[in-house]
């Protein structure tokens, strides 16, 4: 019996909609020479993956041009916070709060990144921004 795809992106597809967020809407050749630069792959294998994100729902396919045009099905912001709420259940036990200051631990923060955190914070706790 085959096995059920996983509802979670694997580096490859997240490499695929990375490119696509960036350069919008492309071709396989265009993904695949994006994904050249990080990694070693034939353009085969980014044709198959690529087929299989659209059987997923993870991509849209313009067939009404050739060659065939690809672009993502699910915003970037989505996708996003799909993967985070991912990682809290799956790492963090369902806790945003040790997912943040994991994060904010581990990295030198620029002061950009640290006030847009507290205004952040401030919003969500009902202060003015």
């Amino acid at each position: 019996m085959p096995r059920k795809p996983s509802a979670q992106l694997n580096d490859l597809e997240l490499a695929i909609l990375r490119a696509l967020w960036d350069h919008g809407p492309s071709t396989v050749r265009e993904v695949h020479e994006i994904l050249r630069r990080d990694r070693d792959t034939v353009y085969t294998s980014t044709a198959k993956i690529m087929q299989v994100m659209c059987e997923k729902q993870l991509l849209r396919r313009d067939d009404s041009k050739r060659p065939q045009v690809y672009a993502p099905a699910v915003p970037q912001e989505q996708t996003q916070r799909q993967i985070v709420r991912h990682l809290i259940q799956k790492v963090f036990g369902g806790s945003a709060h040790k997912l943040v200051l994991r994060a904010v631990e581990s990295e030198q923060l620029p002061p950009d990144e640290v006030a847009a955190i507290r205004k952040l914070l401030k919003k969500l706790e009902g202060g003015k921004p």
